[in-house]
Formats: structure tokens, sequence, C-alpha cells
């Protein structure tokens, strides 16, 4: 009889056995100890006594093992039960099997094999089925890069996300963007992490969904980092301006100047490349002697879309040849845009950035735009983002299934608590 056979005609075992999970284990205690005080003789019932006192002084952690294994036994069972009336059964009858069960923060995690005849792509497909079958909030299906054959679905079950999320930066601590850095949480509950060295960043959002908070926690970060050196442009002048202090370069909405900027920005890029070329290496290192330089760009669609058209042409040259080049030369670009749209942000500039994050967007095209085409169809739309819930985002990484998480949030007290302190850090009062 194979396994999916079994579960469908015996599923009332596992529910009987769930409910008296706490009865029979203290039954078969009970059990264990009348034995053992009948067969020890005369100082049976003392060495029961003693036995009994030091499992009940360890019963709360006992207890808690005991409480957790069995629960993740019964979502597994559910899950399986589940994936058999979703239909995703082989030819031969075999299901999808669950050999490892972790508890998170919003439900549970399984890692599943998956059976000849059965892709990923399949059980992706059925995860909005499969989240109802088990009265789920979301499931999510993720691969196994290193084994095609395994899968790991994670059941949400409630909301992990804080109301408001807090950043390591407002502790004063120093930041190494050398290393890979938290940029929120997950909603499974566990923190989602980037690698931000050779990586650009495009996020895109309506207005009010979060994005220029997601840029100032990329900026916090850099900021409290005295190797990194930072250049600013902002199309409206006054979303970036309280990092002015600590930017290198700050320019407003003149496209003019914003050429110029990367032009500048060029010229750096190509000489640390005869650096690299005269080193006999390829890309900058913690070791080469030169930090990183951090290029943060809110409004992306003024300079894009807007003034002049050989100015237009000219940033959107700059801007890709920046991008393509400048990541093993250290410089990465941080873009933020409010009108993700493909006459905004072309595809063969979207297309060159490693990390993008769509906030909450108005349609599924926009959230598209940024995570790149055919994604909302599969599921993953920021426009199914709760608007009142700010910072709130998909992240695509590097080519891997967009990530639901949440970002800090900073207030402007917040920004001007951390520039102040990142002047501490970098060793000066101001400009």
């Amino acid at each position: 009889m194979t396994k999916s056979a079994s579960l469908s005609r015996h599923p009332w075992t596992t529910s009987v056995v769930w409910g008296w999970r706490l009865e029979l284990q203290l039954a078969a205690l009970s059990t264990v100890i009348l034995v053992v005080s009948l067969s020890v003789g005369p100082a049976g019932p003392f060495l029961v006594i003693a036995i009994v006192g030091s499992l009940v002084a360890r019963l709360p952690k006992w207890r808690e093992r005991f409480e957790t294994r069995a629960h993740l036994n019964h979502a597994a069972q559910q899950l399986h039960l589940t994936l058999l009336h979703c239909g995703l059964v082989n030819g031969r009858g075999n299901i999808p099997t669950v050999f490892k069960s972790s508890r998170v923060a919003v439900g549970s995690a399984h890692l599943l094999r998956l059976p000849l005849g059965i892709n990923f792509d399949m059980v992706e497909a059925k995860a909005s089925v499969i989240a109802a079958g088990l009265s789920a909030r979301n499931v999510r299906v993720l691969p196994n890069r290193a084994n095609a054959q395994l899968i790991e679905i994670t059941i949400i079950k409630r909301n992990a996300f804080p109301a408001i999320l807090s950043m390591p930066q407002l502790q004063g601590d120093r930041s190494d963007l050398w290393r890979r850095q938290a940029l929120g949480m997950g909603e499974d509950g566990r923190p989602v992490t980037i690698q931000i060295p050779e990586h650009n960043v495009l996020i895109g959002g309506e207005p009010g969904s979060g994005k220029s908070v997601a840029l100032s926690y990329f900026l916090a970060m850099a900021a409290m980092d005295p190797e990194v050196t930072i250049t600013l442009l902002d199309g409206k002048q006054v979303e970036l301006a309280p990092w002015a202090h600590v930017s290198d370069l700050f320019v407003g909405p003149d496209q003019g100047d914003a050429v110029k900027a990367l032009h500048y920005l060029q010229g750096l890029m190509d000489t640390r490349y005869d650096l690299l070329l005269a080193e006999g290496t390829r890309k900058i290192s913690r070791s080469s002697g030169f930090g990183l330089h951090l290029v943060a760009i809110d409004e992306l669609a003024f300079y894009l879309r807007g003034g002049k058209k050989e100015l237009r042409e000219a940033f959107a040259e700059c801007l890709r040849d920046l991008i393509a080049r400048g990541r093993a030369a250290g410089i990465i670009v941080i873009a933020a845009t409010q009108k993700p749209s493909h006459d905004v942000v072309p595809t063969w500039i979207r297309d060159l950035f490693a990390y993008r994050l769509a906030m909450r967007c108005t349609s599924h095209d926009a959230s598209d735009t940024i995570l790149g085409s055919g994604w909302a169809q599969r599921g993953y739309s920021a426009t199914s983002i709760d608007p009142q819930n700010r910072g709130l985002g998909y992240l695509l990484a590097e080519g891997a299934t967009p990530t639901l998480l949440k970002l800090p949030f900073l207030s402007d007290d917040d920004i001007a608590r951390v520039v102040s302190d990142a002047l501490a850090v970098r060793g000066h009062c101001g400009r």
C-alpha cells in the first residue's frame, strides 16, 4: 500500500492521536513506572519516586519539546493529505514526502522530497489551493538550488510583521557593508539579508508605499560605515536632503548637474579599473585600498523622462554604463522611482539591477516592471500589499523567487540621529 493510499484511508487516526496526545503520553509513562516498581523489589517505589522527581523537574522543557514535535507531525500529516487532494500525485500514486519539519514564527516549514513526475513548478502552481486546504494565510514554495528533487514549503498561519520594525543603526553601531546586511523581516518571521557589494538595487512603488524609507535604510547602512563614500541625486531635493551632510556630492532636480555627476563617477570607475589592472585583480575587495561608493538616486523618473531629450539620453546611457560596469569597481547604484512603468524604467536598465524591491503598486504591470515580467501572474504582485502597512515589499534577489518582507521605518528624528552618529563615526561635524 502506498503512503498516499494509507493517508486517504485512515485520516481519522492522526486526529485521534493528536487530540489525546498528552493523555497517551501520561498513560505510557504510568505503565512504565508500574512495571519498574514491581520488578525492582522493595526499593522500587523509592527509585521510582526519584526518577519521577527528576522527570518532573524537566517536565516543562520536555512538554515543550513534545508539543512542538506533535504539532509538526500533525502539520506534516495535514500537508500530505492536502497535497493528495490537490492532485499532486504521480502515475504510481506517490505524493511529495515530508522528511524534515521545523517551527517558524508564522507557522511551520517543511522540506519535501518530490517523487518522479512531480516538479517544483507543479507544486508552486498549486500554492493558493494548498493554502486554502490548510486554512492558512499563505503558502510559500521555494526550490532547493542544490537538489531539484527537494523543495521547501512554508505554511503561514499568522502575521509575523510588527507594526514598526526597528533598525540596528539607531543604536549608534558602525556598519560594515562588506558583510551581509539585514534588510528586514520575511513573512515567515525570519530575517532577510543581502550582500550589497557588487549588487545594484532598484526600488519602485506608488507614493506613500515606503520606497523613500527603504532608500533611507540603505543610506543609514552606508552612512554608518566610514569607509563608504556617498553620492546623492534627488529629483525632489527634499527626500535625500537630510543625508547631505554625510555625502560626498549632492545633486538636486538639475539634469545637467546629474549628468556631470555620473560622468565623474564614470571617470572614478575607469580609474579604479586601471588600478585593478595594475594589481592583476578583477574586482575590488576590502584590502584593495579604496572603499565602496554608494550612489543613491531618488525620483529616477525625473532624470529619465523629464527635461531636454539630449540630457535624458545622456543620463540614461551614463546610468546604464555605471550599473553594468561599476559593480566590480565597488560602485553601487540604488535607485527609487514612484512611477514604475515600462516607459519610465526601460527593461534594458531594469534587468541590470541584481536586487529589485517592489513596494505597494497600483497595477500588476507596475509590479512586473520592477520584479520582471510574469511574476504577478505567478502570485507575486505588489498590488496585494496592504496600503495601510507601509514598508512592505517584494524583494527579488538574483533570479530567486520574490520574498515578501517588511523594512524598518525611519522617522525624520531617526534619520537625524543616524546622521549625527554617522558624522561622529566619520570624524567630522559637517560638510
